[in-house]
């Protein structure tokens, strides 16, 4: 059986299905290719899910100072299935519609693993689809290292971590990334003794370091212990437990545990596809792109995780959208990874877009840096969230917003304002010269601008 196409897509994940649907919607006829589940990781097994987690967390913290509030709530506790019922139940509604989106769109759907056997042509199975384009949208998954393999059992990806089947005591995680801090955040938010190893010099180390900085002593505070220039060497697996081998900085120890989980980071899933039999290059375990997405194989584009970093969903399908439009013929922007914000959704948050203090002094920035604490804001002393800060970097010669960084509660969803300002290419005037809305969190985006001209009224 064959059929043919404009547009085939490899994958189904936030990249894959939006590069589907955009595809269809400009008059493409297109498939879409899933070995698994639609949506993707971060649909199934990532974004969502987690952030379903994460929530039933901040509201189990929430009870616990319902008195701040002048509020009486007795018999605290959790139900860790219910928690975990509660996150398949939104990631399986979201499942869903991915699905009737693309119907809606009229995009076939064709499940099974694929691979490319030539240039336009992608094998399903008994079947053949012929397209004079072809998106790479496959994704990645955790990565491993030798000797800490996941078992399911003591050792976790966040497949496991996702769907556990204990509650932790003593947690090691392994890896401070983002992954790495949900999970240790949401565990200890839940009672687990937490303990992140991190093998860069500090936490969170692609987040500003000041930012960093103030995110490890609020995690310290909570009761989590932090490991930094340190890495787990072995782990020794018992029925009962798990004691992990660390050496930090030469200084060799033991930890005792009963779960482990491992972020490491992820490897693309370029395996069995037929890349190197095209000629597309591979690096490290992602395929190689232009700004445009595309391999220099005519007619293959790779987007999303398996693209290279940053692996953020957003920037995923804002890059399917972008190879769509450019196969439909029109003339869309390349996809800027230094305007693409970063979300951290532990507690407390982060999120961040642009340059580091740090790296735009590397670049021969003269900087200008404002910063501004939450305890100066009304609405977050009104919201009994106090800690955190909003730092911004400009270009001290043009007055251009180089990077933005934020650590506080729902610093997720204020960052997107810093983000509009970026693609506008906006300046320090433009934005102190924007009236922000009182009483809000916003208004501390307003006066970390004003305080890196020594300008800020509330603090």
């Amino acid at each position: 059986m064959s059929a043919k196409y404009d547009m085939v897509v490899i994958g189904a994940g936030p990249g894959g299905y939006v590069a589907a649907i955009r595809g269809a919607q400009l008059g493409l006829r297109t498939a879409i290719v899933e070995r698994e589940h639609l949506g993707g990781i971060c649909l199934n097994w990532g974004c969502i899910p987690t952030k379903a987690l994460l929530r039933s967390a901040e509201v189990f913290h929430l009870m616990h100072r319902a008195p701040e509030f002048g509020l009486k709530a007795d018999g605290i506790g959790f139900d860790l299935d219910a928690v975990v019922k509660r996150s398949r139940g939104v990631a399986k509604q979201l499942n869903s519609g991915v699905g009737h989106l693309l119907k809606k769109n009229k995009v076939d759907v064709v499940m099974g693993a694929a691979q490319i056997e030539a240039p336009g042509k992608v094998r399903v199975g008994d079947t053949l689809l012929e397209a004079g384009n072809i998106v790479v949208a496959t994704g990645a998954r955790a990565r491993e290292l030798p000797g800490l393999e996941a078992d399911g059992d003591r050792v976790w990806t966040y497949k496991h971590a996702l769907q556990p089947k204990r509650m932790p005591k003593k947690l090691l995680v392994i890896g401070s990334g983002a992954i790495g801090i949900e999970f240790a955040s949401f565990f200890n938010t839940l009672g687990a003794e937490v303990t992140v190893v991190e093998v860069m010099d500090r936490i969170l180390p692609v987040e500003d370091a000041e930012i960093a900085a103030f995110a490890r002593k609020q995690f310290q505070k909570q009761g989590m212990t932090i490991l930094e220039g340190a890495s787990v060497k072995s782990l020794d697996r018992g029925p009962n437990g798990v004691v992990a081998h660390v050496d930090k900085g030469g200084e060799k120890s033991k930890i005792s545990v009963d779960t482990v989980i491992s972020a490491v980071g992820i490897i693309g899933n370029v395996e069995d596809l037929g890349l190197e039999a095209l000629g597309v290059r591979v690096e490290r375990s992602h395929v190689l792109t232009d700004p445009y997405c595309r391999t220099g194989i005519e007619g293959v584009y790779a987007i999303g995780d398996v693209a290279g970093a940053p692996w953020l969903a957003h920037k995923a399908s804002h890059e399917g959208v972008m190879v769509a439009e450019l196969i439909a013929g029109g003339q869309p922007h390349a996809v800027d990874p230094g305007s693409i914000a970063g979300c951290t959704y532990c507690h407390p948050q982060i999120a961040s877009v642009g340059l580091t203090e740090a790296k735009a002094k590397e670049q021969g920035f003269d900087v200008k840096v404002g910063r501004f604490p939450f305890i100066g804001n009304g609405k977050a002393i009104a919201l009994g969230e106090v800690e955190g800060m909003v730092k911004t970097v400009f270009d001290a010669k043009t007055g251009a917003l180089l990077g933005a960084h934020m650590v506080g509660a729902e610093v997720t969803e204020l960052i997107q304002g810093y983000v509009v300002g970026r693609q506008l290419e906006t300046t320090e005037e433009d934005l102190m010269q924007t009236v922000f809305p009182h009483p809000t969190l916003s208004e501390m985006m307003h006066e970390s601008v004003l305080d890196a001209w020594g300008r800020a009224i509330h603090f």
